[in-house]
């Protein structure tokens, strides 16, 4: 039987059809661009890498701290569209500049300007859920969101990629092509954007959210009432690493690839694989979640990529990088997806904000600790593949602590 979303579920989908052209952008050609600025100034391979990884380290780090502040300050009554509105304009602007970056360092230190924005919006956008659609909908709802985002998002990309690769065929150089193609993504990310904010409607709220110390205040009662909410607290830690290390990857995959010396245009494409692979996959174990515990179908997603991770140690051959996308693709939105929803339903729905802000603290923010210990590892190892490997320390430890929670009572 086919899922039928309203339309207020429909406009809030659509939202992850725009932003993620900007996270699809930001595993792939940003690298890429990057990894071009900083060869030009000299910087091998290796430092290439952990530059980046150090970069996306830094935008987590931002988004740790501005996520559940403002998470907890969006809570008061009517104040979430505001926020989200703000963090959507910082993180597109910032996208439309970064096209015209020539240097290495700045175009690295707006890169962490848009990067957090886009990721702050995130905690506002993800805690609007208990507000567009019901509980027995969630795990629905939220699936669909990742999935059209994933094939929704390949529209400006292969735009995109058309741009950088065949600007010679339009008449413009490569610096031009960049320039426009960052600025597709912002505007597709800006103009999909819209439906949500002009109809979402705050109906979950806390009465003295949004007023100023009052709501920064409350936000330490947050950390100290979790202690109250077991189940949240030990899903929180086991979102916190395995998690950190789905993000990782996405982060850092197109940049893992080029470190190894494949080649870019088939870098490209594999990922392009994985989000037309994610998209029936995210739909799939939607429904699946009709029929079994959603905290089934996680276990499954972690276990998956506990093993891509140790697969990731010993690939050499770019085959083995088209096969690594497929996999990804497989799980990379279910256990998205099934998380923001599993969540959304042991939280209490008027601190919906406040709660989704810790959330991406062990989300989006805790892949600060898997990109540095990527960075770190590669650098002293002086190995990428045991870098990237390490990931698999992440998953295990994912493992353990949601076994605990799932030993525990809501």
């Amino acid at each position: 039987m086919s899922f039928k979303m309203n339309s207020l579920e429909k406009k809030w989908v659509l939202y992850d059809v725009g932003n993620s052209a900007f996270t699809l952008l930001v595993s792939t050609i940003m690298p890429i661009y990057f990894n071009a600025l900083a060869s030009s100034a000299g910087i091998n391979e290796v430092d290439y890498l952990a530059y980046w990884g150090y970069a996306t380290s830094i935008a987590t780090a931002i988004t740790a701290i501005l996520g559940p502040t403002l998470g907890t300050l969006s809570d008061g009554k009517g104040r979430k569209k505001g926020f989200f509105m703000a963090a959507v304009l910082i993180g597109a602007i910032g996208c439309i500049f970064l096209g015209f970056m020539q240097s290495w360092l700045w175009f690295l230190l707006l890169f962490v300007l848009a990067k957090s924005a886009y990721s702050v919006s995130l905690v506002f956008y993800d805690s609007m859920l208990v507000d567009v659609t019901s509980q027995e909908r969630m795990d629905e709802v939220s699936s669909q969101g990742y999935a059209w985002g994933y094939i929704g998002s390949c529209i400006p990309f292969v735009l995109s990629l058309v741009l950088v690769l065949m600007y010679e065929s339009f008449g413009i150089s490569q610096a031009t092509a960049m320039i426009l193609a960052f600025m597709l993504i912002a505007v597709w990310w800006l103009a999909l954007s819209l439906p949500l904010i002009k109809a979402y409607k705050q109906t979950h709220f806390a009465e003295e959210g949004g007023e100023g110390l009052r709501g920064l205040s409350r936000l330490k009662t947050t950390f100290k009432d979790l202690r109250k909410h077991p189940k949240c607290l030990w899903f929180l830690i086991a979102f916190f690493f395995f998690i950190d290390g789905v993000y990782t990857i996405i982060d850092m995959a197109t940049a893992y690839g080029t470190a190894l010396g494949f080649d870019t245009t088939s870098l490209l494409l594999a990922l392009l694989l994985t989000q037309i692979v994610a998209f029936p996959a995210a739909i799939i174990f939607g429904r699946l979640a009709n029929k079994y515990p959603s905290y089934k179908l996680i276990y499954i997603c972690i276990t998956a990529y506990l093993l891509i991770a140790v697969y990731a140690i010993f690939m050499v051959e770019q085959y083995q990088f088209w096969i690594l996308a497929v996999c990804v693709g497989l799980f990379q939105g279910a256990i998205q997806s099934l998380s923001r929803s599993y969540f959304a339903k042991i939280i209490p729905e008027e601190k919906s904000g406040q709660f989704f802000g810790i959330y991406d603290i062990c989300g989006k923010g805790a892949s600060l600790f898997g990109t540095t210990m990527v960075s770190l590892i590669a650098q002293i190892t002086n190995t990428t593949n045991l870098g990237v490997g390490s990931l698999a320390i992440l998953f295990a430890l994912g493992l353990i602590f949601f076994y605990k929670t799932n030993n525990i009572k809501a």
